[in-house]
Formats: C-alpha cells, sequence, structure tokens
C-alpha cells in the first residue's frame, strides 16, 4: 500500500524512515520544508510543499503531530482532496473525541480513518518495536496492517474509532504513576547512599521492574534528562487525560499532580527535556 507522511518529529522521524525502509514510503511533508527535503533526498522519496500534496502520492497517509488542534488542522487541510480510496492513520496522541470528530470530517468524502497512537519512545520509533493501539473499522484495520507493522512489534486493535486513543490516555495515566514512583524510590535509594546503578538492575530484575527504570533510571540519577519523551509531551497527554476523564464523570488525582508538576518545570525552562526530569523535583524530599 502506498503511504505518506505527515509530521516528521522526534517519533515521526523514525516511524517515516522504517516505512521507506519496508518498501512502503512514497512520500513526505513536514511543516518545516527543509527538514522534509532532506529526509527526501536521503531515502528517495518525495517531498511534497502541502499536507493535501501528499494525497495524489498514497493510498495510506500516516499522521504523527503534537496536538489536536495540529491535527484537525491537517486534516482539514487534506480532505477535499480524499476519496475513497484513502485511509487516513493518525499515529498522534489526541483525545477520543478528537479522533471520532477527524473521522467524521474525512468521511464527508468516503476515505477510512483510524486512530493509531503509539508507545515505546524515540527508542522505539527508530527501531520499528513501537506498541500501536488501533481503533478503526474491521475491514480497514486489515487493510492497514501492513503499514502499521511497518512501525511496531505489537499491533493489537481495540475496536472502534476512539479506542486506540482511549487505550493510549490509560498507557499515558501509567507512566504518571511508574514516573513518580521510580523518582521517589530513587531519591530514597540515593539518600540511603546506595550505589544506584546497582540498585537500578536489582529492582529493574525484580517484582518492581518496568520499562521507565530500565532505560532511564541510570541516566536520571546522573541528572542526564535527554529525550526520550518530552516533557512538555507528556503534559500535554496528561491535559486529554483529565479532559476525557471530565467527560466521564470523573477524576485522576494522580495524572493532575503529575501535570502541575511537570508544568512547574516547564516554567523553569525543562519542557523539552525527558519527562524522567521529574527526578528534579524530588530532590526536596531529602533537603536536597
Amino acid at each position: 500500500m502506498k503511504t505518506a507522511f505527515i509530521g516528521l518529529g522526534g517519533m515521526g522521524l523514525g516511524m517515516a524512515t522504517n516505512l521507506q525502509q519496508a518498501g512502503l514510503l512514497t512520500a513526505v511533508y513536514n511543516r518545516t520544508h527543509a527538514k522534509a527535503r532532506d529526509f527526501a533526498d536521503a531515502h528517495g522519496v518525495k517531498a511534497v510543499e502541502s499536507p493535501a500534496g501528499v494525497v495524489a502520492e498514497a493510498e495510506a497517509i500516516v499522521i504523527c503531530v503534537s496536538a489536536d488542534d495540529d491535527l484537525l488542522a491537517v486534516i482539514d487541510a487534506i480532505a477535499d482532496s480524499l476519496t475513497d480510496k484513502h485511509i487516513v492513520i493518525d499515529c498522534s496522541t489526541v483525545a477520543s473525541d478528537t479522533a471520532r470528530e477527524a473521522a467524521k470530517r474525512v468521511g464527508v468524502n468516503g476515505a477510512a480513518f483510524v486512530d493509531a497512537p503509539v508507545s515505546g519512545g524515540t527508542e522505539g520509533a527508530k527501531k520499528g518495536t513501537l506498541s500501536i493501539m488501533v481503533g478503526a473499522d474491521d475491514a480497514v484495520f486489515d487493510k492497514v496492517k501492513p503499514v502499521l507493522d511497518a512501525m511496531g512489534a505489537t499491533i493489537t486493535h481495540m475496536g472502534e474509532v476512539g479506542t486506540g486513543q482511549a487505550t493510549k490516555a490509560v498507557n499515558q495515566i501509567l507512566c504518571a504513576g511508574i514516573n513518580q514512583a521510580v523518582c521517589e524510590g530513587l531519591r530514597f535509594g540515593a539518600a540511603l547512599n546506595l550505589p544506584l546503578d546497582k540498585v537500578v538492575d536489582v529492582v529493574g530484575s525484580g517484582a518492581a521492574g518496568n520499562w521507565f527504570v530500565n532505560h532511564r533510571g541510570k541516566t536520571m540519577v546522573k541528572d542526564i534528562f535527554d529525550p526520550g519523551f518530552k516533557l512538555k509531551h507528556h503534559h500535554k497527554d496528561l491535559g486529554i487525560c483529565l479532559h476525557m476523564a471530565e467527560l466521564n464523570g470523573g477524576e485522576l488525582p494522580l495524572s493532575k499532580k503529575t501535570r502541575d508538576e511537570y508544568a512547574k518545570l516547564m516554567e523553569d525552562g525543562h519542557g523539552e527535556e525527558d519527562i524522567s526530569a521529574l527526578y528534579r523535583i524530588r530532590a526536596d524530599l531529602f533537603g536536597d
């Protein structure tokens, strides 16, 4: 299936590269055209100068942008050019109601929509090992499965459009809690003067083991916070989670606490750092 890609950011760059290596990618668009042109020159695909420009180059159009408004702006830019031969695959992280609205807009001209948010960080995007949570009609999912397989290792069809984003919201809530626990635990270990590299190894191989401590533990204790997954993006994602919780008559106290602490870190200039920068705030637990 000929595939085009919109959004060559931290995640999109690796995802688009894997599509090209699978022989599927035909064209790319990025808001900064020079980035699309450089990618196209390096990978032998076409760089187009507008979102609508990708429509003539592909049947599947993968989008990976930063926020709900960005997604809907891209959808509006391509909607008039779409036909019933096109499938739009959104790998951004947005609210479920935004995904359903995007599906409605692309459906006006008969195109199909897939919400397919991803998890696994920039490492997973580069290696093609992402976990992809998919909301789509059954027949549409079957058609786009080869495209998704080129970008991820675990592809799970969750149900209709919107369920992929709902599952990603669960993922982001769990990430907030894990981040809090790991940062608190490692600050505690530091206060006890334990050898933290060994602490990470031993807890990472036991019942407390998780992706975050195994991949970020040894860097955070050295105050290295290279993304990864940018703190400002998880701040945005937790806002989506809180919005979805409110729509369902509930609340998410730990997610709210984490988002508030991210906001403080962003005010202090750390928004471009990895989410493990939450370790900075936990320094006050033991008077550092």
